[in-house]
């Protein structure tokens, strides 16, 4: 059988074909690779996560200790079992030998798998009681679990009053629409707004859930909680890196669970003063919008506060006032369905009474008149909003 030159050419171009074909595939997986995610997964990752905290270390210090311990006992009991084989097989002419059982042996595999748990234990016991020690916190912030969000309020600390929603970044949810990711280290990571924490401080973590179970995760923390609806449970970390650390849901909580990442980022003191500083000063600025319509609620609380602190030294904290400062309990000024005679007063004063528009706030100044309106037994059930004080102001 022969093969001529067209025969040889033909598959010579097939041969090149292929190569260029099989080059092309290889340059353009190269080309959509992705790099390792600093404080997140990395490619290929075959162990946990780098530790940033002292648990993290911990857990990583047992994982690997009963991995060599499991592996120890792998190879003595596989290795015995392959030795008898061999060493008793048939064709050498070994005989089954007939004996009862050993009391020597039932209290060595008894004794020795104890003695083995007892030394696993020991070292796990410690870290779970120390994972579990969420007293003497720094800072307290409460994480509450949504399809397919994480809510963050600090609680207690520095930062104390701070609220706000961490949601997937809007372009990593278009890239995962699309179909076409390409070149994204933190590829369904990036949120609007991260979770910030300062270095070297402890941050008590508390869960819980408004809809279905979730569970917070950052493995470079060591740190897994489940967010229960109804429930509250805690945990905590104490970074000693600053950096920027992610994490996922770790509970499957619904079509979109992929899409609930994790960022945490660990900042200095300084950075993180300002950081505190800075928000607020925006939720400062979004309360004193007089645009914002305010609940009832939110007004007789904030009212209350603003009264007790400015009001209750003349007209007394129960409104009944006291020689030249008028009664404000039962007032037709107070309960007069026309706001506009009482935030002149207050705005302007009269008499005794000082000029308050250079002191409170228009939303402050609709709150305390709120308040009067239905504090006591005036209980009109009257709103006045901010706008209608920056209305008054203008006349």
């Amino acid at each position: 059988m022969t093969i001529d030159n067209s025969c040889l050419h033909l598959l010579g171009r097939r041969w090149s074909q292929l190569a260029f074909g099989l080059a092309a595939t290889l340059a353009s997986r190269a080309a959509l690779a992705v790099n390792d995610l600093p404080g997140g997964p990395a490619v290929n990752q075959l162990n946990l996560q780098p530790p940033v905290t002292k648990i993290a270390q911990e857990q990583m210090w047992l994982h690997n200790m009963m991995l060599v311990l499991c592996l120890a006992i792998f190879i003595a009991v596989f290795g015995v079992m392959f030795y008898s084989i061999f060493k008793h097989r048939k064709s050498k002419g070994a005989v089954s030998a007939n004996f009862h059982e050993s009391v020597k042996v039932e209290i060595a595999w008894t004794i020795i798998p104890f003695i083995i748990v007892i030394l696993m234990a020991l070292p796990a016991t410690k870290v779970v009681v120390a994972m579990k020690d969420t007293t003497n916190s720094d800072i307290t912030i409460k994480a509450t679990g949504y399809q397919w969000k994480w809510g963050y309020d600090y609680l207690k600390g520095e930062g104390e009053g701070i609220g706000f929603v961490s949601t997937l970044d809007a372009s990593h949810r278009a890239l995962s629409d699309s179909g076409h990711p390409g070149q994204v280290d933190n590829y369904l990571l990036k949120v609007d707004n991260p979770l910030v924490v300062p270095v070297n401080k402890k941050i008590r973590i508390i869960t819980t859930a408004d809809d279905v179970i979730h569970a917070w995760m950052v493995p470079a923390f060591g740190v897994k909680q489940d967010a229960i609806p109804g429930y509250v449970r805690d945990t905590w970390f104490k970074a000693e890196k600053e950096g920027d650390y992610y994490g996922q849901c770790a509970e499957l909580c619904g079509k979109e669970h992929a899409y609930m990442p994790i960022h945490v980022k660990v900042l200095n003191a300084k950075d993180y003063s300002a950081w505190v500083d800075g928000e607020q000063k925006k939720i400062a600025a979004k309360a004193d919008d007089p645009s914002k319509v305010w609940t009832m609620d939110d007004l007789m609380a904030r009212g209350q506060k603003l009264f007790d602190s400015n009001c209750a030294v003349c007209h007394k904290a129960d409104g009944k006032g006291a020689g030249q400062f008028p009664a404000l309990d039962g007032s037709a000024v107070v309960k007069a369905d026309d706001h506009a005679q009482q935030l002149h007063l207050v705005l302007n004063g009269k008499g005794q009474m000082p000029a308050w528009k250079a002191v409170l706030k228009d939303s402050e100044i609709a709150a305390v008149v709120t308040y009067t309106k239905n504090a006591w037994s005036n209980k009109t059930g009257q709103i006045v909003q901010p706008a209608e004080v920056v209305a008054e102001r203008a006349k």
